[in-house]
């Protein structure tokens, strides 16, 4: 499937690309026109590091982050996003001074949990919440029910494609957003015009790759 991608630049970076492919694809709340692969953008260090430089430009100093939770296997960028952070003077007010970078875990049910020993960089911090894709909202979402669960307060959320810009109050800053894909659409499984068509699901698809339908 990849054979047939195109690269989409970032404005901000130039190193920086999504590799998109066109065709009808499912996410677990919706139907997409684009397959979107972030894969090496959260393995290949100078491409992660690239993504957090842009991250980072968008939060100010007077952004309090002491934990950035990294969901999708972003732990890379989310590293990069902390140093990044940490040079440009943004506060953190936990007793060492520094950014904690954790992943959370997910229970059989989908539940977010974060065991006893990791809960000291959850509880009462200010927590950046880093996504690798979104394109209802809706897993973002319940990380903050989850973060939130924890005792933290949410100070920002970022991903690298997000084709939303809010949730829940908090804005949703992205490297890439649908009007940088030509003809990019998203729709409710129930909606969607390429199903009405009769056109079947190229593959299931979601932040950590895709599953081709045989």
């Amino acid at each position: 499937m990849l054979s047939q991608y195109t690269k989409v630049p970032a404005s901000m970076n130039s190193n920086v690309s999504l590799k998109i492919v066109p065709g009808h694809f499912a996410t677990t709340h919706s139907h997409i026109t684009h397959y979107m692969e972030i894969g090496t953008m959260k393995t290949r260090c100078s491409e992660a590091h690239g993504v957090a430089t842009i991250l980072a430009m968008h939060y100010t100093v007077s952004t309090p982050v002491d934990t950035i939770v990294c969901a999708d296997g972003t732990e890379v960028i989310g590293t990069y996003l902390a140093e990044e952070l940490t040079r440009a003077g943004v506060l953190n007010y936990n007793a060492h001074r520094t950014v904690y970078v954790v992943a959370p875990e997910y229970a059989s049910s989908g539940q977010i949990i974060f065991r006893d020993n990791l809960q000291l960089a959850i509880r009462g911090k200010h927590v950046l919440i880093l996504m690798g894709s979104l394109t209802t909202g809706r897993t973002l979402e319940r990380m903050m029910e989850g973060v939130r669960y924890y005792g933290a307060d949410i100070s920002g959320a970022c991903a690298i494609f997000s084709a939303v810009k809010e949730v829940d109050g908090i804005p949703v800053i992205s490297v890439f957003r649908p009007e940088d894909i030509p003809e990019f659409s998203s729709y409710a499984p129930s909606e969607c015009p390429l199903c009405k068509q009769g056109r079947k699901i190229d593959a299931l698809v979601n932040s950590f790759g895709y599953s081709i339908l045989q």
